[in-house]
């Protein structure tokens, strides 16, 4: 069945991108609701924008949503993974301003909040996105593909000249929790190289050591060192799920990302819905909706969870 939170959830922090203080409530929603985001500082504009694949506007190192009337609210990749990952299908994400709070670089905040909150089952049954035949999108070296799975797995590779990066390498299931326990805290993650840089074109502006996983060569900077060895690419995969979580219900595919990113995955997502036979909408009995990513997470699940 469809869930919801139990309670409302509510956050403060500084956006990423933007530097700004912003104070976001994920609250409870009704069945075949989905997800939607309201900025309660918009007036005399519809302060609805649809977390859905087709309102994406803006992919530049964060995924960010718009609706016709020009409201956005950026960085919703984290929040949006966290909800997958915990299995919420239903929920309105009331912020105060345009970019989701950033915390500490990860979902860990998110998940453990809505875990904490518990989840209520709606009288509506689950349908999700069922991968018929591969679909691949590619940039150059990058490139991904969705595939037939009959669970949803993200297998991801990436490539940096960093020696504290370098390639690395993660295959994982979505189903059983796994997100929650193997992925949900890993922190986005930057060279120090490129920091000015972004700087400089006015990104990363509310980021730190404190927020992200920050390498120079084969040193990482952020004190305390990487929460995993292969942070990085688990971060990726956190990323892929949020963005994966855009197309409107869970997904019952394989996901394989080489040197991918949000730009990528919401092209991905685009390309599948332009295919109508490389897909199918099926309503989820008992068996296929415990392999969906979050089914039968609980408080315990936390335990694995970087403090």
């Amino acid at each position: 069945m469809q869930t919801t939170l139990k309670s409302s959830a509510s956050f403060s922090g500084t956006g990423l991108h933007t530097g700004r203080v912003v104070r976001m409530t994920i609250n409870p929603a009704s069945a075949e609701y989905g997800i939607w985001f309201r900025r309660t500082d918009v007036e005399g504009r519809d302060d609805l924008v649809p977390a859905r694949w087709d309102a994406v506007t803006d992919t530049q190192l964060n995924t960010r949503i718009e609706n016709a009337d020009g409201v956005s609210v950026s960085t919703i990749e984290h929040v949006m993974a966290a909800l997958a990952g915990c299995g919420v299908h239903n929920a309105l994400i009331e912020i105060d301003g345009p970019e989701v709070p950033l915390l500490d670089g990860s979902a860990k905040a998110f998940v453990s909040a809505i875990l904490a909150r518990g989840l209520r089952r709606l009288d509506a049954p689950v349908r999700a996105i069922r991968v018929l035949k591969p679909v691949t999108v590619r940039n150059g070296e990058a490139h991904a593909t969705l595939m037939p799975s009959d669970v949803l797995r993200i297998d991801f590779h990436i490539e940096f000249a960093d020696a504290a990066i370098g390639q690395q390498t993660k295959s994982l299931s979505m189903a059983n929790g796994a997100f929650v326990r193997e992925l949900c805290d890993s922190r986005t993650f930057c060279r120090k190289s490129d920091i000015d840089a972004m700087r400089e074109k006015g990104l990363i502006v509310g980021g730190s050591v404190t927020s992200a996983v920050v390498v120079d060569g084969d040193r990482v900077v952020t004190p305390g060192g990487m929460r995993h060895t292969d942070e990085p690419v688990r971060h990726k995969m956190l990323d892929a799920l949020g963005d994966l979580s855009l197309a409107g219900a869970p997904i019952l595919g394989r996901y394989v990302g080489h040197r991918a990113g949000h730009a990528m995955t919401n092209r991905l997502l685009r390309a599948l819905f332009a295919e109508p036979d490389a897909y199918e909408l099926v309503e989820c009995d008992e068996r296929t909706a415990a392999r969906l990513p979050g089914a039968g997470v609980s408080l315990a699940d936390r335990a694995g969870i970087a403090a």
